[in-house]
């Protein structure tokens, strides 16, 4: 293959895997693996994480794939999407629909018979709500949208889980509250950093209509619930002390930034000033270091 159809062939690629996510994927998997290792009370089985992880990865990348096909004309005047693959048009909306779809066939092949079906009916339901509910409806007529749309990010809790034990459980849900409470702050200092885009291809996100303190207030108050619920895991859960110390400690760091935010944002709505993308890392962080307490937990019970 001469260097130039080699450099095609490459871009192409990474297209399709574009088109998927990945950084999206990363974060769904930070749910569902370290569920597992609490479901499990241990380490689980190395093939059932593996089975677990490439069905996830195949219903993520799928749901993802999707949403770009059907968000490709307002993906191609916002600065922040311009670059993906059907506003470049290296991939047809064509190719993508059933590079997507083909995604979902596999992931659920993959979730149900190498994990079990309420695992890939779960990731099913997931998909569904993600393309149909958030996508399709919420998205572009409500300032809900990502409220209600971020349910779909949710679901990995309830996967992992499924993956081990086969069945559900309050622990999950009280996990599954979490991240519906944590997508929120999450998504709307991210949005608030990407507002004029936003208001360009006229999708309501909270920022875009709402002053910055407005935005900072309701960041608050999903921050407080947020903090609140994750520490419903130890009781419900029977939980060693490094679950609740850690949700503790996080959780505190996570409401001084986001009462920081709200201060910086009480007499100016300059990105400057209000500085949206500092709680937006440490939402991030924030949640990585909660899962990997949920899944060192079960591992140090005998030493706490």
């Amino acid at each position: 293959m001469s260097p130039t159809r080699w450099s095609k062939a490459r871009d192409v690629v990474a297209a399709y895997v574009g088109l998927t996510k990945p950084r999206v994927i990363e974060l769904l998997l930070l749910t569902t693996v370290p569920v597992m290792f609490f479901a499990q009370r241990g380490v689980p089985p190395l093939g059932l994480v593996v089975a677990t992880v490439v069905g996830g990865t195949l219903s993520a990348g799928s749901a993802n794939a999707l949403n770009c096909v059907y968000d490709r004309d307002i993906d191609e005047q916002m600065r922040r999407t311009r670059r993906r693959a059907l506003p470049r048009h290296v991939v047809s909306p064509l190719a993508a629909l059933v590079f997507g779809v083909t995604l979902m066939v596999l992931s659920t092949l993959a979730l149900g018979v190498w994990v079990n079906w309420l695992s890939a009916w779960l990731s099913v339901a997931a998909n569904a709500f993600y393309l149909f509910g958030y996508t399709m409806v919420l998205k572009r007529r409500t300032t809900q949208n990502i409220v209600w749309g971020g349910v779909a990010g949710c679901f990995p809790a309830l996967i992992g889980w499924t993956a081990v034990t086969g069945s559900l459980s309050w622990a999950p849900v009280v996990l599954f509250g979490v991240v519906f409470l944590w997508t929120p702050p999450h998504t709307w200092a991210l949005a608030m950093r990407y507002r004029e885009d936003y208001a360009r291809v006229d999708v309501p996100m909270l920022p875009v209509v709402r002053p910055a303190r407005v935005v900072a207030r309701q960041i608050v108050l999903y921050s407080y619930a947020m903090v609140l619920v994750s520490l419903l895991l130890w009781p419900v859960a029977g939980t060693g002390l490094l679950y609740p110390v850690a949700a503790v400690v996080l959780g505190a760091a996570f409401l001084v930034e986001a009462h920081l935010m709200l201060a910086r944002s009480r007499h100016s709505d300059e990105l400057t000033v209000v500085r949206p993308m500092r709680l937006f890392h440490w939402s991030n962080m924030y949640l990585s270091l909660l899962f990997v307490a949920v899944a060192l937990d079960p591992l140090t019970r005998p030493l706490v």
